[in-house]
């Protein structure tokens, strides 16, 4: 698989960014087993992406990826806010945490795509969003390789005209957030392939449910130049995830993940659980990424007392057919 003539990869596969998930070692085993590996920097400063990026450079001397997170415009409703911190007040008490601090976190954005250029990452993706025209020509001058994320057709044409070089085209089946940034489009992933492939020349990736080697080829045959795969490498020995989110990943049946806004205040789909059963859509909950602040505290004190029914759980729809080992031997169950 080639995007340009420094970024050539073995297989037309591209491992899912998956924030929060990836390590180091995990984008490296990734890119050394012969697919795009990719940063999920969403969460990390501009000083914690150069410092990721520099580690992966030391275990891999193969091309990868960072991820960014497009920051929004957002009205800070304090009322909203404080109903929200009080609705989940009941779960901090279960984890014992009557009351918690909760720094709310600021945007680096532009910091990071700077990161990004100084250090020479040859690829940058971009969710929930699409880059300024200034970000997208600074970027270009410095020959990076631009990726926008789409979960409809009028995403993916709004991805080409803003200049990016491929566009992932994200299905209603994909774990995690929805790269949604006009409305919430929900459409099967064949579907949404087949219409995003007729509207645009630019590179389509499919994203969503791919679990497997039949999959990946029906997406390919459909018009796909190269597919994401992320949960069908949750459970890898070199996957960030917690030890019990890898084994609840393993241990899953079909028909276990639905979509919430709970944790993070953007819709992701993730494997059900007792705060997604607690916090149904009926609750007030904070816009994205003040709910996102609210909860990190739950969802760390979750991981901390070894409560997966507190933590976020990120899966696609065919998360029962995941396997563990290593990523070496996913990657090479799809060939």
């Amino acid at each position: 698989m080639k995007f340009t003539e420094s970024v050539q990869f073995d297989h037309p596969i591209i491992q899912a960014p998956m924030a929060g998930v990836t390590t180091p070692e995990f984008v490296a085993a990734s890119a050394n087993a012969g697919v795009l590996g990719s940063i999920g920097a969403g969460y990390l400063s501009a000083e914690a992406t150069r410092e990721f990026i520099q580690h992966v450079r030391k275990l891999t001397d193969k091309p990868f990826a960072v991820n960014l997170f497009v920051p929004e415009e957002m009205n800070m409703d304090e009322k909203l806010v404080r109903r929200a911190y009080e609705q989940l007040q009941p779960i901090g008490e279960q984890l014992g945490m009557p009351s918690w601090e909760t720094p709310f976190s600021a945007p680096c954005f532009n910091e990071q795509v700077q990161v990004v250029i100084e250090e020479g990452v040859p690829v940058c993706s971009f969710t929930f969003g699409l880059p300024s025209d200034d970000n997208v020509l600074k970027l270009k001058a410095n020959h990076v390789f631009l990726i926008g994320t789409a979960t409809s057709v009028e995403e993916a044409v709004l991805a080409e005209k803003c200049g990016m070089d491929a566009v992932v085209v994200q299905g209603k089946e994909a774990g995690g957030h929805r790269g949604s940034f006009i409305g919430e489009a929900l459409i099967p992933l064949k579907e949404l392939v087949t219409d995003v492939v007729e509207q645009v020349q630019i590179p389509v990736i499919a994203a969503g449910g791919i679990a497997d080697k039949e999959q990946m080829k029906s997406m390919i045959d459909l018009g796909a130049q190269a597919v994401q795969i992320g949960t069908a490498l949750l459970a890898t020995k070199e996957s960030g995830a917690h030890p019990l989110y890898k084994q609840s990943v393993l241990q899953a049946s079909e028909g276990c993940t639905e979509l919430t806004k709970a944790f993070s205040g953007k819709s992701a789909r993730g494997i059900r659980n007792q705060f997604m059963i607690e916090m149904k859509e009926d609750k007030p909950i904070a816009p994205y990424p003040i709910q996102n602040d609210l909860t990190k505290k739950i969802r760390s004190e979750a991981a901390a007392q070894n409560r997966p029914e507190f933590m976020s759980m990120w899966a696609g729809e065919r998360v029962h057919e995941t396997e563990g080992g290593s990523v070496e031997k996913v990657v090479k169950s799809f060939f």
